[in-house]
């Protein structure tokens, strides 16, 4: 595989306040890469500077082999760009939003009717090409977007958040689609606060937390690094299970009411049972457990 991202040391930089803080990493052809992080962790801004809708203030970025900042307009034909925000032209029929976006790129008349057919079938709204806008759910309106981003059939499409606030029937719809993409050969960068669905699509993934890169790596290899396959949670642990797992130097994460202990010994959950936790489970690992210990458990705002 060949890359088609490249970024080092990249950086972003608003007054004194430095939103992207010199990360680098490279996307594969073919493959889905993830970008998480909590609010504010520099997601987006990563990722408009890959489309060239924000300036980068350091560092180097290169996109399909080419340099961003001299090939800007050529990059962007060969791009598709799904934003968290609703775009879509309320005025507009399902049908013309497809059609109208077409012309962006040049791409002749009877070329973006045929295109439009195609991605309404794909994304299943070809029964609603008449509608408008307001007329149509919130699982419909994210997949006119991911349609909407296929267009120009790009070579690379980014999506940022492409399944917030949608009902878990529509979220597997869009996951759907994004498989069949994916196993098309498209390149996919994705931003999500979605841990499943980061685990479910994505090839590798790196996790961002104030505009740094905290660690990369396939979802299943990370969760084994930083959590173990398996953990234990204990509700209201009792004085004598906190001081048992103290004295062991067991790794745990101890939240007052709930406490989380990542040791894998074998026989340590029949262990803590028996030291009289009344609410104790075993259960696998996830990529939000990971998510949750490197980046801390306090609200962002």
């Amino acid at each position: 595989m060949d890359e088609v991202i490249v970024a080092e040391n990249l950086r972003k930089e608003y007054g004194t306040f430095r939103a992207v803080d010199g990360i680098s990493f490279q996307v594969q052809r073919g493959e889905c890469f993830g970008l998480l992080g909590p609010n504010g962790a520099g997601k987006t801004t990563t990722i408009r500077m890959l489309y060239g809708f924000t300036p980068k203030s350091a560092g180097s970025l290169s996109v399909l082999g080419l340099d961003l900042d001299t090939n800007l307009r050529t990059i962007k034909g060969r791009l598709g760009v799904c934003q968290q925000e609703n775009t879509l032209d309320p005025d507009l029929t399902i049908e013309q939003n497809l059609e109208v976006f077409a012309r962006y790129f040049d791409i002749p008349k009877g070329e973006s009717r045929r295109r439009a057919d195609e991605l309404l079938a794909f994304i299943a709204l070809d029964h609603r090409r008449h509608a408008k806008i307001p007329e149509l759910s919130g699982g419909m309106m994210r997949r006119l977007m991911l349609a909407r981003a296929l267009i120009n059939n790009p070579e690379i499409v980014i999506l940022d958040e492409p399944t917030t606030g949608l009902d878990p029937q529509s979220r597997h719809q869009v996951w759907d689609r994004l498989e069949v993409l994916k196993n098309r050969g498209l390149s996919i960068l994705l931003t999500t606060h979605y841990m499943d669905e980061a685990a479910r699509l994505c090839d590798r993934l790196v996790i961002i937390d104030h505009g740094r890169i905290l660690v990369e790596g396939e979802p299943r290899a990370l969760i084994r690094r930083h959590v173990g396959d398996h953990l234990i949670e204990i509700v209201d642990p009792t004085d004598r299970l906190c001081t048992y797992i103290k004295n062991e130097r067991l790794e745990h994460e101890n939240l007052g009411y709930r406490m989380i202990v990542y040791a894998q010994e074998q026989g340590l959950y029949a262990k803590i049972c028996s030291l009289g936790a009344q609410g104790c489970s075993l259960r696998q690992a996830t990529l939000e457990d990971v998510f949750l210990r490197l980046t801390g458990r306090e609200l962002r705002e």
